[in-house]
């Protein structure tokens, strides 16, 4: 479903994405025939209970996993179709990532770290430092640049990877809780930076538990026993979470 007042080439689609773990009785269905298309300047949030497949749904958006069946297509690329090393190409250039335990490099500072994925990608040093600046600066925490993950809090830790999630011309944000480790005034904040991101072109697709933060976005997933039960445009999201808590 896309919204009547957006469009423009899907950014991510998942046609009838699947993924299973194990084999036999111990199989496990993470994911079951998920149909989703997200476009540029759509911000979309998914919920669900726990253990419901929204980790597995980002990861497979991500490129951090492959679908069991179907397809999973980021600007018109099969990613199952693509080596380890061309999807890491693919997460560099297109897709940023927060993950839930922030997946910072402990020997690099925020700076480094924010840096790291376009120095990788060929930019140079100086360039790659000038845009994690002005990234840490976006997030909140630009006074935090030279320093070191043990020396932040859980909060300033999640800033910073936010930060790198949106360094050079990313066009898929990805986040998993990204107002986890946050106080409401900041976790404000950051669903402010993510909506200003949708708002200039970027497709951003973010899991929460909150209701209220959901309510920033154009619609939202949810997810119950890894199927897409409801993909409703904007309306108030703790009105259906009570529904299917029944």
């Amino acid at each position: 479903m896309i919204p009547e007042n957006l469009n423009g080439a899907p950014i991510l689609e998942l046609r009838n994405a699947s993924r299973r773990h194990g084999e036999g009785e111990r199989q496990v269905q993470a994911l079951a025939d998920a149909n989703i298309t997200i476009v540029p300047g759509e911000f979309v949030a998914i919920m669900g209970p726990s253990g419901s497949g929204k980790s597995t749904l980002l990861h497979l958006a991500g490129g951090l996993d492959i679908p069991t069946s179907g397809q999973v297509l980021v600007e018109d690329t099969d990613l199952a179709t693509l080596s380890v090393a061309q999807r890491a190409v693919i997460r560099r250039r297109s897709v940023g990532y927060v993950f839930q335990d922030f997946n910072l490099l402990p020997a690099l500072t925020a700076a480094e770290n924010v840096a790291f994925p376009l120095e990788l990608d060929g930019w140079s040093r100086k360039k790659a430092r000038q845009e994690a600046i002005a990234r840490l600066g976006e997030t909140g925490v630009g006074e935090l640049a030279d320093r070191r993950p043990e020396s932040m809090s859980g909060g300033q830790a999640q800033r910073v990877a936010i930060a790198r999630a949106l360094v050079g011309p990313r066009r898929l944000l990805l986040a998993d809780e990204p107002t986890g480790a946050l106080d409401s005034t900041t976790g404000t904040a950051i669903l402010q930076v993510l909506r200003d991101r949708a708002d200039n072109g970027a497709a951003v697709l973010m899991v929460t538990h909150e209701a209220r933060f959901a309510a920033w976005t154009d619609r939202t997933l949810f997810l119950r026993d890894g199927r897409v039960i409801d993909q409703s445009g904007p309306s108030d999201p703790s009105m259906l979470l009570a529904r299917e808590s029944r």
